[in-house]
């Protein structure tokens, strides 16, 4: 797709404005996109990812009235060094003992952000369930080679039940 306004370079930015309730779809080049003045995230007169967990970060100790926002500045990391300062400037942290060091400050911003504080993994809704009954098979197939090693074979006849139920279900 070519940039509507100069019909020369692909439109490589492409962005939504609504105003008053009204939606825009604009499809430009870099070129036009500054030329046109429109504040846009990743240009000079637009904001940045960083800059904005940055405003997050600082709205979070900013909004804790008293000598919390002190303690944030001495708060470092052991192991790089890093100052929670430093990281909420710069958005990223210099090891992962930040995450341990930063905690009581992160979980916070992390509940905001993301509505909860736990990884729920990145499996697809429509392939959960299956996904769920194959990861169940192999932890029970586990527990069967344990159990048939120690020589508990009621058990074992007991898990290779479950085992054959499952594989059952699995190929409905």
């Amino acid at each position: 797709m070519l940039c509507p306004e100069c019909g020369k370079r692909p439109a490589t930015i492409h962005y939504t404005k609504i105003v008053n309730g009204e939606k825009s779809e604009f499809h430009l080049c870099e070129v036009c996109a500054q030329e046109k003045g429109e504040h846009m995230p990743g240009f000079d007169n637009g904001f940045s990812f960083h800059q904005l967990l940055s405003g997050l970060l600082n709205f979070d100790s900013s909004s804790s009235g008293g000598h919390e926002g002190y303690e944030t500045n001495l708060l470092r990391c052991p192991t790089c060094g890093l100052t929670y300062n430093q990281f909420s400037k710069v958005g990223r942290f210099g090891c992962g003992d930040c995450y341990h060091t930063f905690q009581d400050r992160l979980e916070p911003l992390l509940r905001r952000i993301h509505g909860h504080t736990s990884h729920n993994g990145k499996i697809p809704s429509r392939a959960k369930g299956e996904l769920k009954l194959q990861r169940q098979l192999e932890q029970l197939r586990e527990q069967l080679a344990q159990k048939v090693q120690a020589e508990e074979f009621e058990e074992a006849a007991r898990l290779r039940d479950q085992i054959r139920e499952l594989q059952d279900r699995l190929k409905k």
